[in-house]
């Protein structure tokens, strides 16, 4: 058995209309005067305001910064953090949204509280001062991001996402209502859907992997995998949803206790150059990349439930489901950029975690059995 070291501390509160609790949960982590980190789309939908006025009636004051995009970078931060402190005194962050608005605001909680850059907490444990409390309100079953010590940020300059983590930076409570997902666009719910399972998989045959990992792993895998194309099909399947996003949140706690691989790895460099959706970009390679790894560590996988072969047909059968493209060329990637890829490729971290050794050719023969 390999060694681990588990260190929960976030509380986890699942099920349809729990998101009424947000107010005793801000009260019991001392929250008075309240950042609510979101984006615009949560706004539109109405989903901001059901949280605000769980606040109001909590008599807790509030500010609403919606100034996230998707893959959020330094500059979201910086305005974020300016708009806190023009607030003065903010003793609890609320992130509510998909992972950008999950991620924006630990990274908010970061500058807000330890002061620098969000590159002086590049890596894990750079935090020397403590960070607020804070809850994450996802409202999609996509990234996990709840379930992490990680700030995904891209730098505004260069597009290269910089990995920023610390056990302070973890949400303390997090709201799983799957009542938030119903409204999501089924776009959307493919895109983050898809890349809650490649979390599953690829944290599930990591070389991080461990018992505690696996064992979230294989439950997302099960929840995820059974309840992908239901969710798709009626967006008001209330079971369904509710698997979906306790998956998420499951493949989310795998990876924090673990790490990921190589389709990640090729996905990164895809967003950052083509601006391909984050999930999309996942989708396209993961097929791939099990088929990569089976050739020499097929055993791995076997948990999941199937073989290599049965898993490859099955995440195509679930890709089919969601309509999502199979072929870079599709997406406008030229040919002639994938050895630049390859090279970008190899210096993503979550690379190294693969469980087949991948270098700069293995990249670039993965990128053009996709092309």
């Amino acid at each position: 058995m390999k060694a681990f070291d588990f260190c929960p501390t976030t509380r986890v509160v699942f099920g349809e209309g729990t998101l009424a609790q947000l107010g005793n949960l801000s009260k019991e982590l001392g929250g008075s005067r309240i950042l609510f980190v979101t984006d615009p789309g949560i706004v539109s939908a109405g989903l901001a305001d059901r949280a605000n006025a769980v606040l109001q009636r909590a008599s807790l004051d509030f500010f609403v910064f919606d100034g996230v995009d998707e893959n959020p970078t330094t500059a979201h931060i910086g305005a974020g953090v300016a708009f806190a402190k023009s607030r003065g005194n903010i003793d609890l962050i609320v992130g509510m949204g998909g992972g950008s608005a999950m991620d924006c605001a630990k990274g908010i909680n970061f500058i807000l509280t330890n002061g620098g850059q969000m590159e002086d907490y590049l890596g894990m444990g750079h935090a020397g001062k403590p960070m607020l409390p804070s809850i994450g309100i996802p409202t999609t079953a996509g990234t996990g991001s709840e379930a992490q010590s990680y700030a995904l940020i891209s730098d505004a300059k260069t597009h290269v996402k910089m990995a920023c983590g610390d056990l302070k930076a973890r949400f303390r409570s997090v709201i799983l209502d799957p009542a938030l997902t119903e409204s999501v666009p089924k776009n959307v719910a493919a895109a983050t859907g898809i890349d809650a399972i490649a979390h599953a998989i690829e944290s599930y045959v990591c070389t991080r992997r461990n018992a505690i990992s696996m064992m979230f792993a294989q439950r997302a895998w099960q929840l995820l995998s059974s309840s992908f194309e239901s969710v798709l099909k009626d967006a008001s399947d209330n079971e369904a949803r509710s698997k979906m996003l306790l998956g998420a949140h499951l493949a989310g706690a795998a990876i924090e206790n673990a790490m990921l691989g190589a389709a990640h790895a090729c996905a990164n460099p895809l967003t950052a150059h083509f601006g391909i959706t984050h999930g999309i970009a996942v989708a396209l390679m993961l097929p791939a990349v099990v088929q990569f790894n089976g050739e020499t560590e097929n055993t791995r996988y076997r948990g999941l439930g199937s073989d290599v072969d049965e898993l490859v047909e099955k995440v195509v059968f679930l890709k089919e489901c969601a309509n999502l493209p199979f072929q870079l060329r599709d997406l406008g990637v030229a040919r002639d950029s994938l050895p630049m890829l390859a090279r970008d490729a190899t210096e993503q971290w979550t690379g190294t975690f693969n469980p087949r050794p991948v270098d700069e050719d293995d990249f670039l023969v993965l990128y053009e059995s996709v092309y």
